[in-house]
């Protein structure tokens, strides 16, 4: 039986796709970007929380209208 350690690429790696849907909201600017971190954070986990928080991070972003 071997046993195979995991090397500290293979866990960030890991971090960095579990919090995808963060990390998309953070590029994009997205208006609700600390909603979808508490849900990738609290639900990710479950898949459909992650689901859930990648489609959020894609929706629309708030847009800003200037007073002319």
């Amino acid at each position: 039986m071997e046993v195979y350690i995991m090397g500290p690429e293979v866990a960030l790696a890991g971090l960095i796709f579990g919090f995808l849907p963060t990390l998309i909201a953070l590029i994009r600017g997205h208006h609700n970007t600390f909603a979808i971190f508490l849900t990738n954070l609290l639900l990710g986990w479950t898949g459909i929380g992650w689901i859930v928080a990648l489609i959020w991070s894609f929706t629309a972003k708030r847009r800003r209208y200037h007073a002319s």
